[in-house]
């Protein structure tokens, strides 16, 4: 039996949601970006910062059947991507898939990424294929817009994901960075809610590039990610960084919010946002479409935060959880 185990993604937010000459939507051919404020500019799409961390995580394990089967939660999801790598590839026999554990999905951790790449992975190895992060992640059907779950899987640590030019499949990775062992991240996964996905998600996206982003949100952006996170996070200041982050993250927000209500995905999203804040946190945001809400925290102080949120706000242990950042790639065994 062949296990592969993948951390979670947290997305802290797309650079640009317009681009030079390009569709504006990722699944449909012929049409042009329209935001005249980017025509010319040279400005990929997309692009994007995110953190790979240690949990909930994915763990999946695979051995040869007779015929395709999958047991676990997302057994159904799993089976569609060990289908489509299979389909995919060459000299790929049946496997009974086991997923023995995995993060909530539509939660703003990225696990249908890193589900696809575990899967696609633990194929790959008992077939004797070689493959690297972008292959695997193209195969399994993954990066149509962010490829920081792809270039996690295979790296961990803080990514900048470059975006995506018209011939670009998967964007490149153009930083990468681990990240220090004593910040922990304090993680909410409120129960009550959950992040855009499905056709939901597609018409977001698409009603967004239809808009485009302002010249100069993108601007304020890669400056916060190049001049503010980025330095910041080599020097250890975490400070610095944590403010740099919320900022990055709320502008990202304020783009967002057509489609998603507000800067957060919901009233009590932001009121969770706040508290963090207000009891000194300063690293906070919301992952991707949420409800995850991060806060990037001291070693000795996130445990009482997490306990204090929990008093609060009435949730669970299994709710509010501390974790660190992974700084690997996930493990084959």
């Amino acid at each position: 039996m062949i296990r592969v185990a993948a951390p979670s993604r947290l997305h802290f937010g797309l650079l640009s949601l317009g681009g030079v000459g390009q569709d504006s939507d990722p699944d449909r051919q012929g049409g042009q970006d329209r935001n005249p404020d980017l025509r010319g500019a040279g400005v990929r799409r997309f692009g994007g910062i995110g953190l790979m961390v240690q949990a909930p995580g994915v763990r999946v394990a695979v051995r040869p059947a007779a015929d395709w089967s999958a047991e676990g939660p997302l057994a159904e999801r799993a089976l569609i991507f060990a289908q489509r790598f299979a389909a995919a590839s060459e000299g790929i026999e049946p496997h009974h898939i086991l997923i023995e554990q995995c993060a909530p999905e539509h939660a703003g951790l990225g696990t249908g990424t890193q589900l696809a790449m575990a899967v696609g992975r633990s194929l790959a190895t008992s077939a004797g294929l070689k493959l690297d992060a972008v292959e695997l992640g193209r195969r399994v059907g993954r990066g149509q817009r962010s490829a920081l779950g792809i270039h996690g899987f295979a790296q961990g640590g803080l990514l900048v994901d470059g975006g995506k030019a018209v011939a670009t499949a998967v964007a490149p990775l153009v930083a990468r960075h681990d990240f220090p062992e004593i910040w922990q991240v304090l993680l909410i996964l409120p129960a009550w809610a959950q992040g855009l996905h499905g056709t939901a998600e597609r018409q977001a996206f698409q009603q967004l590039l239809d808009t485009g982003t302002a010249a100069a949100t993108t601007d304020a952006l890669c400056r916060l990610a190049l001049l503010g996170l980025l330095p910041a996070l080599v020097e250890r200041d975490l400070a610095g960084f944590g403010e740099a982050l919320h900022e990055f993250n709320a502008r990202v927000g304020e783009a967002f919010a057509p489609v998603q209500g507000g800067v957060y995905a919901h009233p009590r999203l932001a009121e969770l946002v706040a508290f963090l804040r207000a009891q000194g946190a300063r690293g906070v945001g919301q992952s991707s479409w949420g409800p995850a809400i991060f806060a990037v925290w001291t070693e000795d102080a996130a445990a009482d935060l997490a306990r204090r949120v929990c008093e609060r706000f009435g949730l669970s242990a299994a709710e509010v959880f501390v974790t660190t950042a992974c700084n690997r790639g996930a493990l084959v065994g």
